[in-house]
């Protein structure tokens, strides 16, 4: 079992920058996908970074942003204080949600989120 707490979610200005914390605590060694993922009102769940730490993955890559937030978000993984982190750029009002954090070979472990807001 894997617990996940989430932080650093908070009120921020259009343009500006977040950085996004989740603590990950329990059985962590055969968590290979961790993500973040967002889900603001009235819309579906959505992936917006996912990081892959061992040798094969199915997306042919280590890390996986959708085109909605390339080149603004980067997801970052310290094993040794395992957590996982999300660096946030250029906020807008689509980016206001609740930020999950997810882990696990079937990214089936999910925290309890993480208010962002953009105005």
């Amino acid at each position: 079992h894997v617990q996940l707490v989430e932080s650093g979610g908070g009120l921020v200005q259009p343009g500006g920058s977040l950085r996004l914390s989740c603590a990950a605590s329990g059985n962590t060694h055969n968590s290979n996908y961790m993500g973040w993922f967002r889900q603001s009102p009235g819309k579906q769940r959505e992936g917006v970074a996912i990081i892959y730490t061992g040798t094969k993955s199915v997306y042919g890559e280590t890390t996986y942003y959708p085109d909605s937030v390339k080149g603004r978000f980067t997801i970052s993984r310290d094993n040794g204080k395992n957590t996982l982190n999300l660096e946030i750029n250029s906020l807008n009002s689509e980016d206001t949600a609740v930020y999950y954090c997810a882990a696990g070979s079937d990214l089936g472990y999910w925290g309890q989120g993480t208010q962002v807001t953009v105005s």
